[in-house]
């Protein structure tokens, strides 16, 4: 063999070295991702659209195995839940709901070599992320729907539980709603559930009943959708395309495709790179959507929505651009500026145009 040769057969066995090193070695055991639920999987809604994004993690990287658990309460019986999956050998833990916050700080201290993530919530450490969607984008976009579907002018609003997250989004809907028109308003009634269809029926049955011809909703199950439909009225669903519960009934959704962030999470661990990073991405990273939008909504209003979206995708709206007032009146967002992710992600007061109060907690 020659100089040549030998350097070659030198060099290819290096390289194939180098690739053995950076990709996983044959039989390597694979990352384990355990997802921590709150409500049942079902067939839409929040925990739905969690699991897709799981399984869309499986299908983009052949090396994780991941895991649901389903139906966690928040608590003590969440922070079992994790500790039992870290001690498993699960590496990257996901905890789907506000109230895991605190339980997830706990067992991240007391596991630093596993990574967690909690979904919308806001304590951090080296081992533990935050992250969420930019999900006021969409809601913007469905109080678009609603404001010029309405007929009665009162809009009726679900809400879940009194947090930023949830006043943020009834907020964002709003200022889409008047944006087309001024002279609707949002009622906001509160279930204090994530998933309870008999309660979160009966919320929306009172909104109803006060003249509300469109209704929207921020639980996991499609019960607002169900009540609308019943009365022949139309509804805006929540977390995933929820129109095969009322066909006729449904205009749109704010959505989630966790797929990506989950992808890259992963990705993260994976290459030791994991930190307590805080995750918020937007349509612009396809992890937040709105659904498509139903036939009873007139073909002038769809264009302006979906151009509306195009500009939010290219930075050229934002949905808490000034000027915004509050429900007393008070300019909170001057004209030319925008409310700050900070102002956001602690945002306790509702724009002009709801009917309703956040409750102290």
């Amino acid at each position: 063999m020659n100089r040549r040769a030998r350097l070659m057969s030198v060099f290819l066995v290096g390289a194939l070295a180098i690739a053995l090193t950076i990709g996983p070695a044959p039989g390597a055991e694979k990352l384990k991702v355990g997802f921590v639920y709150v409500g049942p999987i079902g067939d839409a809604g929040w925990t739905y659209a969690h699991d897709q994004g799981r399984k869309y993690l499986e299908r983009h990287d052949a090396n994780v195995a991941t895991a649901p658990v389903e139906s966690v309460p928040e608590g003590a019986d969440s922070e079992r839940v994790f500790t039992d999956l870290a001690r498993k050998g699960y590496r990257l833990i996901i905890g789907t709901s506000f109230g895991y916050m605190d339980p997830m700080v706990k067992v991240a201290s007391e596991f630093p070599n596993v990574a967690f993530v909690h979904i919308s919530g806001f304590k951090r450490a080296k081992n533990l992320a935050t992250a969420f969607g930019r999900i006021e984008q969409p809601r913007y976009l469905t109080g678009l729907v609603a404001g010029a579907m309405t007929k009665t002018n009162i809009i009726g609003y679900v809400a879940a539980h009194p947090i930023p997250e949830v006043v943020r989004g009834i907020s964002a809907f709003t200022l889409g709603v008047r944006a087309i028109n001024p002279k609707a308003s949002v009622h906001v009634v509160w279930s204090n559930t994530w998933y309870d269809p008999g309660q979160e029926k009966e919320a929306a049955e009172s909104l109803l009943s006060v003249g509300a011809d469109v209704l929207t909703q921020h639980q996991d199950s499609p019960a607002v959708v169900q009540a609308a439909a019943a009365k022949g009225k139309y509804a805006v669903g929540y977390n995933s395309d929820m129109s095969k519960f009322g066909p006729k009934a449904f205009l749109t959704a704010p959505v989630w495709n966790w797929g990506p962030m989950y992808l890259y999470l992963a990705k993260q661990v994976e290459a030791g790179t994991f930190t307590g990073e805080d995750l918020w991405w937007g349509m612009d990273k396809g992890v937040v959507d709105i659904a498509p939008i139903g036939p009873t909504v007139p073909a002038a209003v769809k264009d302006m929505v979906m151009a509306k979206r195009g500009a939010m995708i290219a930075g050229t709206f934002h949905e808490f651009a000034g000027p915004i007032k509050d429900q007393g009146g008070a300019v909170r967002v001057p004209a030319g500026s925008v409310l700050s992710d900070g102002a956001q992600l602690s945002m306790n007061w509702f724009v002009q145009g709801v009917v309703g109060t956040v409750p102290a907690k």
